[in-house]
């Protein structure tokens, strides 16, 4: 995997990741996580949105599996810190 290709899967990952921590801190009603996990979800699709958007099929398979991996983490780590 590239340099490029890594930084796309640590991406997707870490934008699903948040997404699926900030749906358990909300069905939780915690705000603090709800507030910090909000602003980092849109602070990562800020940097995602032109590379997926204008990315090859590679591209968008990459970061759809660092996603899928991120939903995975996000649901066992949002768990563990509630």
């Amino acid at each position: 995997m590239t340099k490029f290709n890594t930084g796309l899967f640590i991406t997707g990952f870490l934008q699903v990741f948040c997404v699926t921590i900030q749906t358990w801190f909300i069905a939780q009603s915690y705000l603090p996580g709800i507030v910090v996990v909000g602003f980092l979800i849109s602070f990562i699709w800020s940097f995602n949105v032109k590379r997926i958007a204008f990315g090859s099929m590679l591209d968008r398979v990459v970061y759809s599996a660092g996603a899928s991996a991120g939903a995975t983490v996000g649901i066992i780590v949002g768990s563990w810190v509630l």
